[in-house]
């Protein structure tokens, strides 16, 4: 048992450099080689004596070439060799460094049981819900049936309005809808722009007081969303130049009219974030639900909006951040084709 524990190298010993030694096999090899070629030129020169009339410069440069390349190749080869022989080593230690680290990991992973990985799984398991539960509430597509612009005063005749008078506020009676605070269309279009700066104390106040209308609040928060899905993967609306639509065709939508009559709407010619758009839209549920609902929640404002805005408040509308993304994710969706 101590053989075997003195043979298996430490953590700390698998990344120390391995000391070569000082002569090995290989330098023996080259030195007997180098002495062998240097005796064998002496006793050529000396003991044979080959005839020659006279040495020149040219031939006696020759003849130390002769003498001395082959030893200098023998040399060569034995760095070569020795170099081999060092990284062949070093391969060896390196895979014997991650073999120490794995049997490490999997003996903390047998100690430790399934306490490190329960917890990602059960997260995996909460978002793979949550997914489950958003997908259900926004099941339907952005083409949903609503209204028509003839069916909505039949709506408002239905609703009475001497009894209200004359009853006053019930408190069990009461809509939430009603003790919404009041807020004009400036404040909503300001809003729906987001605050420019840390400094845009007027954006910040008109984005508070839409936080405060149930439906405006809705509409806000879930283009907060799509913006902050958008930017990750670098698709900002300031970056956007779409081409604006004339108000009376923000008012056919808002009519229920969908396909060509309104193509005009989706003004956003930028390829990039068209098929960035188009290919999360396909891969990824999270941001298909969220897109979808952001889309259905502009379209039933907007037709809240369009009753008593003018077309200079629907211009100004159509160049906010919100109205932008819904260009952009309208002509994703194919509602104005």
């Amino acid at each position: 048992m101590a053989d075997e524990n003195e043979s298996k190298p430490t953590p700390i010993g698998l990344y120390d450099r391995p000391r070569s030694k000082d002569v090995t096999a290989i330098d023996t090899v080259a030195v007997a080689l180098s002495i062998l070629w240097l005796l064998g030129t002496v006793v050529f020169f000396l003991v044979l004596k080959p005839g020659s009339s006279g040495i020149d410069g040219v031939q006696f440069i020759v003849t130390l070439v002769a003498i001395f390349m082959p030893v200098a190749l023998i040399w060569i080869a034995a760095m070569v060799a020795r170099s081999s022989r060092i990284m062949r080593e070093e391969g060896r230690r390196i895979n014997a460094a991650v073999e120490g680290l794995r049997q490490s990991y999997l003996a903390q992973a047998q100690t430790t049981g399934h306490a490190g990985i329960e917890p990602s799984i059960a997260k995996k398991l909460d978002e793979i819900a949550a997914a489950q539960r958003k997908t259900e509430t926004a099941i339907a597509m952005f083409s949903t049936t609503r209204e028509t612009a003839a069916a909505r005063p039949v709506v408002e005749q239905v609703e009475p309005t001497h009894d209200a008078e004359d009853q006053g506020l019930l408190a069990l009676g009461t809509q939430a809808v009603e003790l919404d605070p009041p807020l004009s269309n400036a404040d909503l279009i300001r809003a729906m722009h987001f605050p420019e700066t840390a400094e845009d104390q007027e954006g910040f106040r008109a984005l508070r007081k839409a936080l405060k209308n149930r439906k405006a609040s809705q509409l806000i928060q879930a283009a907060q969303d799509v913006l902050t899905l958008l930017s990750q993967d670098g698709i900002y609306m300031d970056d956007l130049k779409p081409d604006l639509a004339r108000p009376e065709i923000w008012r056919r939508f808002a009519a229920g009219v969908r396909g060509r009559e309104i193509a005009a709407l989706g003004g956003v010619r930028d390829r990039s974030s068209l098929a960035l758009s188009a290919g999360r839209m396909k891969q990824d549920p999270i941001f298909r639900d969220a897109a979808h609902h952001f889309l259905r929640l502009f379209d039933k404002s907007f037709v809240e909006f369009e009753k008593e805005a003018t077309d200079s408040e629907i211009s100004a509308l159509s160049e906010t951040r919100t109205s932008r993304a819904f260009m952009l994710l309208g002509r994703v969706a194919g509602i104005f084709d």
